[in-house]
């Protein structure tokens, strides 16, 4: 079995057509014939029916062909490693991060490293107008970013990779805490703890946002420092919330507080890998790549939501 049959077949299968395929291919379509001929013989199974007027997949050829694409695309992935280690002494990749992307950062980055190995990544946070700017003077080479990249950053592409969700952070004692999801209308009663908007103005417009579509204006509490100071204040037993990501609420052990879904359709904010215009170099498509395969994992909840994230 060669590459070539594969990358053929896979043509063919998209096409239903043997002359059009050959045209994609640049190659005559005898060629491409005879060389899937090869590959049915070899496979001992039959990929096309081959009608006068159609061309279609036989069940066994719908069957193999994820796999053949999935070779391909491991060719692919291959060739764009060594192109990006030809491009420099470690192909190094300088990433722009947010704070509390926990266990999709790691999932992210095994993948990554899997498919890129002796590729070094440099993870360098900065608040979110700082990252763009690196980004689009080229001292980083892509940029997370919560709520999408700003409007007024020109050359700059956007590719959503996730929705974070969020829930309400509430004392353990509060009669709300009892419920299995809260509605934002019944927050109205407690002052909102949160950070600053120019700390993280996604989030906070998110919340505002929210509550105004729920018929009212949050109380505003005390000036917030970080999520673990937030956290301790409302587990003290202070009438008061904030919001957290629900990964993280999943798995903090904080007894005086209760972490309380939101009743739908409920608060989240979008994740996105911002890069630059055009073509991508190797090492970025790459980690895009390794972006939306841990971003489809049922396995890889959203991550945990910091106060000082922006």
């Amino acid at each position: 079995m060669e590459l070539r049959q594969l990358r053929y077949f896979a043509t063919v299968a998209e096409e239903l057509h043997f002359g059009r395929a050959a045209e994609r291919l640049m190659i005559g379509q005898p060629a491409v014939s005879q060389q899937i001929r090869r590959l049915e013989r070899e496979l001992k199974v039959e990929l096309f029916d081959r009608g006068p007027r159609l061309v279609r997949l036989t069940p066994a050829g719908a069957a193999f062909l994820p796999a053949a694409r999935a070779v391909l695309s491991a060719e692919d992935d291959a060739r764009a490693v060594a192109a990006g280690l030809a491009n420099g002494p470690a192909g190094g990749l300088r990433l722009g991060t947010v704070t509390a992307l926990g266990e999709r950062l790691d999932g992210l980055l095994d993948v990554f490293e899997r498919r890129a190995p002796g590729v070094r990544v440099e993870l360098v946070a900065v608040p979110v107008q700082e990252r763009l700017a690196r980004l689009a003077d080229g001292r980083i080479d892509a940029a997370f970013v919560r709520g999408g990249a700003p409007q007024e950053t020109p050359g700059l592409d956007r590719h959503h990779l996730w929705d974070d969700e969020l829930v309400a952070a509430v004392p353990a004692r509060h009669p709300l805490a009892a419920g299995p999801s809260v509605a934002l209308a019944e927050l109205a009663g407690l002052p909102l703890r949160m950070t600053e908007r120019r700390n993280h103005p996604a989030l906070v417009d998110l919340v505002l946002d929210g509550c105004r579509q729920a018929g009212f204006a949050p109380l505003p509490g005390p000036a917030s420092g970080t999520l673990q100071d937030t956290l301790a204040a409302i587990g003290a037993g202070t009438p008061m919330w904030t919001v957290v990501y629900g990964a993280n609420a999943r798995i903090l052990r904080i007894p005086r507080v209760a972490f309380v879904p939101f009743r739908d359709p409920g608060l989240t904010l979008p994740v996105a890998l911002v890069v630059r215009c055009g073509p991508l170099p190797p090492p970025v498509a790459l980690l895009l790549k390794a972006c939306l395969k841990v971003g489809r994992s049922p396995s890889g909840g959203p991550p945990a939501c910091d106060d000082q994230d922006r």
